[in-house]
């Protein structure tokens, strides 16, 4: 028993929002046979069952926050319940995608637009998060008198609809450019990955403008933050501990970028393995499923997970309502 696989429609969108292309006038379109045997189907179930558990971990953490009223009145648990509930959707649909894609099957390109929006938010929203997260945690350690003023629930919502509208600008270009171009777009059933959108070449160097422009915005935001956050702690003698608390914070948030930018470099390995092995081999496809597994699904589910079990606040919650309510149960917010 065989299913017809394209070279590409595996890509789903965060190897498509590195900036690559599956036009066949662009880049290489093979389709080549993929025996669905044991080992295979195994592989899948493994892939997608991960996706499917740490969304499940992830909801319980969320629920954890849901569950105190602190948790949804102080600026930086928002911040992380944003990011736990953009990651998980994330995993979601990549779960889709990756789905539809091993099935080869074709969709209306309406779905498989709003699947490639949701996806792409989705993917730069979290660096986007991460950047907030370390201002939020300079500004408390930093400006303390000020921080009740400058971080309010309602100037964190707004902020998190502000990271929204950038995550959204460079796709909201290519749809709307797809549909001057084609006022039928929409209409149309192809397979679904970023790539049907580009309909020019110099939507590649655009593509890959954002990329950088996005990550190393972040970057600086979380050293400037960082370094900002160390000459505190060794100035002020007052409050040396949780001077020293948000520093190891904001550490971790630059983890969590490195784990984010992991993912940049799937489409780039996957072109080389496809150029130096070819994609008629056994050991490319199995390599490609490695590369997806391990660039694309584990960081996302890891960075939330490293998060929360560093928190003195959500991990007690967490494992209090993970083993469905059971024991007792303390926190401290700091």
């Amino acid at each position: 028993r065989h299913h017809r696989f394209s070279s590409t429609s595996q890509r789903i969108l965060m190897a498509g929002s590195n900036g690559t292309i599956g036009d066949a006038s662009f880049t290489h379109q093979q389709v080549f046979k993929l025996d669905m045997d044991a080992a295979t189907s195994t592989k899948t179930a493994v892939a997608v069952l991960t996706s499917l558990f740490f969304c499940f971990v992830n909801c319980v953490m969320l629920f954890a926050l849901k569950s105190k009223r602190i948790f949804q009145e102080t600026p930086r648990y928002i911040l992380f319940g944003h990011m736990l509930m953009n990651d998980s959707v994330l995993l979601l649909v990549t779960t889709i995608m990756y789905t539809l894609a091993l099935c080869f099957l074709q969709i209306r390109k309406y779905v498989c637009t709003l699947l490639v929006f949701i996806s792409y938010c989705t993917f730069f929203n979290a660096p986007l998060t991460l950047a907030l997260m370390s201002l939020e945690r300079y500004v408390a350690i930093c400006f303390p008198l000020k921080h009740c003023n400058i971080a309010t629930p309602k100037r964190t919502g707004i902020a998190i609809g502000i990271i929204w509208f950038l995550s959204s600008i460079n796709i909201i270009a290519d749809i709307i450019l797809a549909l001057s171009v084609n006022p039928n777009y929409l209409a149309d059933i192809a397979f679904c990955t970023l790539e049907k959108l580009f309909i020019a070449k110099w939507q590649i160097d655009k593509s890959q403008g954002f990329d950088v422009l996005y990550f190393v915005s972040v970057a600086v935001i979380i050293i400037f933050t960082y370094i900002s956050i160390m000459i505190t702690a060794r100035s002020v003698s007052s409050d040396k501990d949780s001077a020293k608390k948000a520093l190891k914070t904001v550490l971790l948030h630059l983890i969590q970028l490195g784990l984010c930018l992991t993912s940049f470099l799937y489409a780039t390995i996957e072109r080389t393995l496809y150029t130096v092995i070819g994609s008629g081999s056994s050991l490319f496809i199995n390599l490609r499923y490695l590369n997806y597994l391990i660039l694309l699904i584990l960081p996302r589910c890891l960075s939330p997970l490293i998060y929360g079990m560093r928190d003195e606040a959500v991990w007690p919650l967490f494992k209090y309502f993970f083993c469905y309510c059971s024991g007792k149960v303390s926190f401290t917010i700091t």
